[in-house]
């Protein structure tokens, strides 16, 4: 009966995740206040729930939380494997912005868990890094007993003595009772242990003070244990004596581990019959204990197993429902010519209200007028002519004629495919949540089988923070440099790339095209492309070799 610090003690500080939405605050706090009652099952089932209402690449540290409380409840119930299986499903969620004593908790619980299962080398390793990660000296202190328990597993008491030692002299062991007596009693157990009887006892002794005056009936039952252990060659009428102090204490505060390993020692030291019924009680305990245990596995087991269940079948509605909205969708685009007249209307729309609302600023009105100019040119170059030709292929036609008449649905297919296209261009930008999603969106698509576009992005550009004007400039000039690249450059494929530092954000354009000119560089409105840079305080440098492709670097300063 060896006393490490546990994570599935409740008295353990773990950082609570903060609750934004409903439906994961709602199942956490059912599983808290399950969880603080003891009951497991219930806890363990509303905080798997909680996980799932997560999305894991925006809620990490809530799915941590979740996960690492589901791996303390099966810890407490004794599953040691599921428990590390719980644990190790945090691992990949962890990065430079996860809490440190959310790594430290995981860690701990993984050594835990380990120690229980006797691989006492990855005990060692995971307590080491909980260890290195904790910044205040009592978690310190308390791994390291952590470490020297694991020692004292494997008999090795001469190297647990050197790691006890000198948290005896710490500070902030000394004012914390409960762990001061706790590594008392560890080493004073291990001095018994290395044949020094005295200074074990007065250790020992020392700590059973310390926890009867703070009345940790917990604690003192490893405490009666150890002095029964100590007394169990010498004097084994006090060695009975305090295995049944620490069996009678074990039993007030239901810790069923230390009632078995109490009946273990009273079962040695007792004569004749009494032996037979403390073996009667031993395998009777033992039985159900080994019961409740399998049966909350089993418990787990199943949540987890439903949960999973559950989630497939969403998935599956999930296609079903995608599959039935496609299906709409097509049935929608055989209505051809009402979406000639919606889009043409909107396209219309959008271009008036940028007028309208761009007009009084002196520096934007250049921009709106680029921006007219380039849709009444690709109105009149690219749908006017198309919408003659078919009128006029309509009006002189038989369109009884099957062929003619597939001819007029691909004309206006046509027609409606630029319609959409021009629409695209010069519809509303997204500025919230969804910007940077529906930016790689815009990009994308350009890629074709002529085309391949890359995106590089390590993610470290937080786009909630950056202005909305800014975020207009960039899908702007971004967007102009992808139309440039799908006139003019003739390339098979373009790379853009995004950083950021801490002064500023840069953008990364590059095509291995045949370049361009200053002159095409005026001619195709890349020259807009500076005056959007320079009013959000951004520079942008152009570098093309024919032959070599076409670059442009953006900088912006935060």
């Amino acid at each position: 009966m060896l006393f490490a610090i546990s994570s599935c003690s409740k008295k353990q500080s773990i950082p609570k995740e903060k609750k934004i939405n409903a439906t994961y605050q709602i199942y956490i706090d059912y599983a808290e206040k399950y969880f603080a009652n003891s009951q497991y099952n219930s806890a363990f089932f509303y905080y798997n729930k909680s996980k799932l209402t997560c999305n894991p690449s925006d809620d990490k540290a809530k799915i941590i939380y979740s996960l690492l409380k589901m791996a303390t409840i099966e810890q407490i119930q004794g599953d040691y494997a599921s428990s590390e299986t719980t644990a190790t499903e945090v691992i990949p969620f962890f990065d430079k912005t996860t809490d440190g004593q959310y790594k430290v908790a995981i860690y701990n619980i993984l050594g835990n868990n380990y120690k229980n299962l006797f691989d006492y080398n990855n005990a060692i390793y995971y307590y080491n890094l909980a260890l290195n990660l904790s910044k205040d000296e009592l978690p310190k202190a308390i791994l390291k007993n952590n470490i020297a328990v694991v020692y004292m597993e494997k008999l090795n008491y001469q190297l647990a003595i050197p790691i006890l030692t000198p948290l005896l002299s710490k500070k902030e062991v000394i004012d914390n009772d409960e762990n001061h007596a706790r590594i008392l009693d560890n080493l004073g157990f291990s001095y018994f242990k290395t044949g020094n009887y005295q200074k074990g006892l007065d250790y020992i002794n020392q700590a059973l003070k310390i926890r009867e005056q703070i009345k940790d009936d917990f604690a003192i039952t490893t405490s009666y244990y150890h002095l029964s252990e100590f007394y169990h060659k010498t004097n084994p009428v006090l060695s009975y004596h305090y295995a049944q102090l620490s069996y009678a204490k074990a039993t007030k505060v239901n810790n069923v581990n230390d009632r078995l390993e109490s009946l273990e020692l009273l079962i040695q030291n007792s004569p004749g019959n009494q032996s037979k019924k403390f073996t009667t009680n031993y395998l009777r305990i033992n039985d159900s204990l080994n019961q409740a245990r399998q049966k909350a596995k089993n418990q787990f087991a199943k949540i987890k197993y439903d949960s999973t269940k559950e989630k497939n079948e969403n998935l599956v509605l999930k296609a079903q429902k995608a599959e039935n909205a496609l299906e709409l969708e097509q049935h929608k685009n055989r209505n051809y010519i009402a979406y000639f007249f919606i889009f043409t209307g909107i396209l219309f729309s959008i271009s008036l209200y940028y007028y309208l609302k761009n007009k009084s600023k002196k520096e934007q009105q250049e921009a709106v007028y680029n921006s007219e100019t380039r849709i009444s040119k690709k109105l009149h170059d690219e749908l006017a002519n198309d919408v003659y030709q078919t009128m006029a292929f309509a009006e002189t036609q038989d369109l009884q004629n099957p062929i003619k008449k597939e001819t007029l649905l691909g004309n206006l297919d046509k027609i409606y495919t630029l319609t959409r296209n021009i629409s695209r261009e010069n519809s509303k930008i997204e500025t919230g949540s969804k910007f940077e999603e529906e930016l790689k969106q815009m990009i994308s698509g350009f890629s074709n089988n002529q085309v391949q576009i890359i995106i590089k992005d390590n993610g470290d550009i937080n786009w909630l923070k950056i202005q909305p004007e800014t975020k207009i400039a960039i899908h702007r000039v971004i967007q102009e440099l992808m139309v440039n690249m799908k006139k003019h450059s003739q390339c098979s494929f373009a790379v853009i790339r995004f950083e950021s530092n801490e002064k500023s954000i840069e953008i990364s354009y590059s095509d291995n095209g045949i370049g361009i000119k200053d002159s095409l560089i005026l001619k195709n409105g890349l020259s807009n492309v500076e005056n959007r840079i320079h009013t959000i305080n951004g520079t942008i440098t152009f570098d093309s070799e024919t032959a070599k492709g076409f670059k442009a670097k953006i900088t912006i300063t935060k």
